[in-house]
């Protein structure tokens, strides 16, 4: 990873992590997941008002790393009236940035969700980054059982 992406990386994860968007449970939510990542201590709900197939409305509540929050804080933004096969579709190409690495994906597409690409050089990060989005997965999926990174 360049020294610029990887400086842009810090920023954007300490900002979210600060100052994270969506920090909040939705009042009219019609979906709803827990999540918890036992090697970090990270846990987070995710509650999501769909309106048909769209996300209307979603936020996330927990504690957890840096990493963590600010993946939760930049996915609440990306999927925001989003359709569900389009939340879906992100959560994949997420999954495979964090874990393969940007080579796997086309980073441009993504947005400010690109930076999230420097967690596949830390594998140990990996369960952080992507709590949150198999928490929404298992909220859009009306899972009512916790998810688990392990």
């Amino acid at each position: 990873m360049s020294s610029d992406l990887q400086d842009l990386y810090q920023e954007v994860v300490l900002e979210h992590s600060k100052r994270p968007r969506n920090f909040r449970a939705v009042p009219d939510a019609n979906r709803q997941a827990e999540g918890y990542n036992p090697l970090c201590g990270d846990q987070l709900s995710v509650t999501v008002h769909m309106e048909g197939d769209v996300i209307r409305d979603i936020g996330f509540q927990g504690q957890g790393c840096a990493i963590s929050r600010a993946s939760a804080s930049l996915m609440t933004g990306a999927v925001k009236d989003r359709t569900l096969a389009e939340a879906v579709a992100l959560f994949e190409q997420v999954h495979a940035l964090v874990t393969e690495g940007p080579s796997a994906v086309d980073v441009e597409s993504l947005g400010k969700l690109a930076v999230l690409s420097g967690v596949s050089e830390f594998p140990a990060r990996v369960k952080c980054a992507s709590l949150a989005w198999h928490t929404l997965r298992a909220a859009l999926e009306g899972r009512s059982t916790s998810v688990s990174t392990e």
